[in-house]
This record gives C-alpha cells, structure tokens and sequence, in this order.
C-alpha cells in the first residue's frame, strides 16, 4: 500500500492554507507556510487560474483529506457511509472522520499531530477499553475509553505532548493524570473546530 513520505508543508501550500499537519511547528515562526505561502514547484508563484466549480469542489475534498491523513479510497468510503445514514451527509463526514481513533487520539492531547497519532497506534501504546488497538481508522463511540498504555505512559514523547496547553472538545473528557479519556457524545458540527467546507466534498463526490 502507498504511503507519501514528502514534507507535510507543502500539502498547507498546495491548499493555500494552513492544515496543522506538523502539530505545535505549524504555529511558530519556522512553519513553511509563513515563509512560503505561495504554491510549490517551479510555478508555485504565478497567477492562479479562475477555478471552475470541479477545481473548487477538488479543492476542498483534498483538504479535508490532507487533514484527517486519509487515502482516497478510504475517503470515498466514509462518503458512502455518510450518505447511507439519516441526516445531514456533510455533518455526518464531519462524525466520522472525528470519530477515528487517530483523530481521538490527537484531540485528547496524547499526541502533537495525528499523524503522530497514528504513529503511537501502529507502536501499540493506546488502548480502547483495556484492548491495544494498533488501527488508526478505528472508529470510537460514545462510552469508549481511549488511554495510552501503563508502560507507555513515562514516554518523553507522550509527556511533552500533555504538557502543551491545548482546548479539549466539550464531547471528550480526559484525565490528565492517568492519561486517559472518554468519548462522551457524537458531536455536532458545531463542536467540531475542524475549518472544512463539507458541502463541497458531498458535492463532489455525488457527481461522479
């Protein structure tokens, strides 16, 4: 299976926009996409075409991608899924993409990005309810308990993760101390601090 082993920068760039794929980097100084905001490659600084309402749509289905790490044959599969169930397609992609344990990992600060979350998975450091889970894509629900494993909680890695100041979102709990948490609720898209033109990807893909 392919895996991109690039700098993750130049994703922010090719968006134009900042993606948070390098955790607590993105948000100092050094971060690529303050020096170079413009696209990459040799004609990353020319004028940008007018974008048709594909390149548009394109456009915000690769970002959110980019985002959450997922591969497009995963993606399409969280678009089936979204469609399949009652409400809102775009809110519903939105739950399931928060909803993978590499996202929940991330989100209750036991890593600094997600791909680093994912890294801690596929090391066997985080359990769910008593059970190592090495599969980023796991999808939590409501009640699971997500916690790093007793002999990896004194990694340096982990330990400087916490000690980063970070908002946790109102529908997961964490216990610092023994660092673990809880999915307390689906959350709503309101709760959701991901900046992502849903309609869009659902548009996109309802096309083809």
């Amino acid at each position: 299976m392919s895996r991109y082993t690039g700098p993750s920068c130049r994703f922010c760039r090719r968006e134009g926009a900042k993606l948070f794929l390098k955790g607590e980097r993105c948000n100092l100084e050094k971060c690529s996409f303050e020096r170079r905001s413009y696209g990459p490659g040799q004609h990353g600084q020319g004028m940008r075409r007018k974008q048709s309402n594909y390149s548009v749509q394109l456009r915000a289905k690769q970002q959110l991608a980019r985002i959450y790490g997922i591969r497009e044959g995963q993606f399409r599969g969280y678009y089936r899924e979204a469609t399949r169930v009652p409400g809102v397609s775009g809110e519903n992609l939105m739950r399931l993409l928060e909803s993978r344990l590499d996202n929940i990992v991330f989100r209750m600060g036991f890593a600094p990005s997600r791909k680093a979350a994912r890294q801690l998975l596929r090391h066997k450091h985080v359990t769910v309810n008593g059970i190592r889970v090495n599969f980023p894509a796991y999808l939590t629900r409501p009640g699971d308990v997500v916690a790093v494993r007793e002999k990896s909680r004194k990694l340096e890695y982990i330990q400087e993760s916490m000690r980063r100041t970070r908002d946790v979102v109102s529908w997961l709990s964490v216990d610092k101390v023994n660092l673990s948490g809880t999915v307390l609720e689906r959350p709503t898209r309101e709760e959701i601090p991901t900046v992502a033109e849903e309609q869009l990807v659902i548009e996109f893909y309802s096309r083809v």
